[in-house]
């Protein structure tokens, strides 16, 4: 570990002296990736500097012990203690701080919610997830823009997808993948039944324009109305978009702007979201050995968690984890269940690197 720690000590001066040479300056690319890797190794290099701070405390502590003076020998012993317990400390923080890093964890996310089983049930509960996200989204001062809706006539979506942009998004919203399961009695049902419904949820990180090329004449464009519930503007001009793209059979919509030009590069950022996803799963998937988290895998296939109204309670399934504060948490109060879920996830990183 230490000498992992040197390296990172000593890439981290050299890229603070590079950020200081005018030629670097003036190459804003190169300037920005700079900038990006010193961010991520500030942390483990404060850390370790504290590291080597408490070890020299420790060894001078030691010395004073042998040194034969009874008075300082006491004080050493007391600062001895205290300097072991704080590296004990530090080397638990440098192990995590050492863990291989998502390489999208510092991405914009597109949100994918569409309708399970449950029918018109699951359309509303689709609203009330997007909803959920979208406030989750404000109160970290994050910005959300819709992309495509299929409404329904209740005010569900059949599905909806929509870009949550700023720092760690990824990070924080990809356990937010797989089938979320809701128990209520629909506003429908008569006898007052409880129902149950389920809804898909997929956290895609943005592809950067350098991680994936398309090639144009793969792609088709057809341009239609806007179809909704209503509004003034749905069904009178042709600025809707639908791509297909031929290699991969991918068609996306695009209705939220009024401008055809808008929402044909709002489907075009999708389409290189979606190839760069399935770049991702294929080589997730070539990789036979890669571990199951306690966290779960991420597919959407998997049941994650379940929204109890009743009993005010919701449940994920990952980490057996259960609060009861359904409101709040369908208020956008995401931090408890979210940072327990990061917590599992280096819980079991951390057991698989000590294998």
């Amino acid at each position: 570990m230490t000498e992992k720690l040197e390296a990172i000590a000593e890439k981290f001066i050299k890229t603070e002296q590079m950020l200081q040479d005018p030629v670097v300056i003036s190459d804003p690319g190169k300037y920005r990736r700079l900038m990006k890797e010193r961010k991520s190794l500030l942390p483990v290099a404060e850390k370790y500097n504290m590291y080597k701070d408490l070890t020299a405390r420790r060894d001078e502590a030691r010395e004073l012990i042998s040194s034969g003076d009874p008075e300082l020998a006491e004080l050493a012993r007391a600062e001895l203690a205290e300097a072991e317990e704080a590296i004990a400390k530090c080397e638990e923080e440098l192990k995590i701080l050492l863990l291989p890093k998502d390489p999208n964890d510092d991405k914009n996310v597109v949100i994918e919610i569409r309708g399970g089983a449950g029918g018109d049930e699951a359309a509303l509960f689709s609203y009330v997830l997007y909803r959920m996200y979208c406030m989750y989204a404000e109160s970290r001062r994050w910005k959300t823009e819709l992309i495509n809706c299929n409404e329904t006539e209740l005010g569900g979506f059949k599905e909806v997808s929509f870009t949550v942009s700023g720092e760690g998004a990824y990070s924080r919203l990809k356990f937010e993948s797989g089938v979320h399961r809701v128990q209520r009695v629909p506003e429908t049902e008569a006898q007052g039944r409880i129902h149950t419904s389920t809804v898909t949820v997929a956290v895609l990180p943005e592809a950067d324009d350098v991680e994936v090329e398309i090639n144009p004449a793969d792609i088709r464009f057809e341009t239609c109305k806007s179809s909704g519930a209503g509004g003034q503007h749905i069904n009178k001009t042709e600025s809707a978009i639908r791509l297909y793209h031929k290699p991969s059979g991918l068609i996306i919509e695009c209705q939220d702007e009024r401008s055809q030009f808008k929402n044909k590069d709002k489907a075009l950022k999708l389409l290189k979201t979606k190839l760069y996803d399935m770049k991702r799963r294929e080589q997730h998937d070539r990789i036979a050995s890669e571990r199951r988290s306690q966290v779960g895998t991420g597919d959407r296939s998997e049941r994650i968690r379940t929204y109890n109204y009743p009993q005010n309670r919701v449940t994920d399934h990952r980490i057996g984890m259960t609060l009861y504060s359904l409101d709040a948490f369908l208020d956008g109060d995401l931090d408890a269940m979210i940072d327990a879920l990061i917590t599992a996830d280096t819980a079991a990183k951390l057991s698989s690197e000590e294998e």
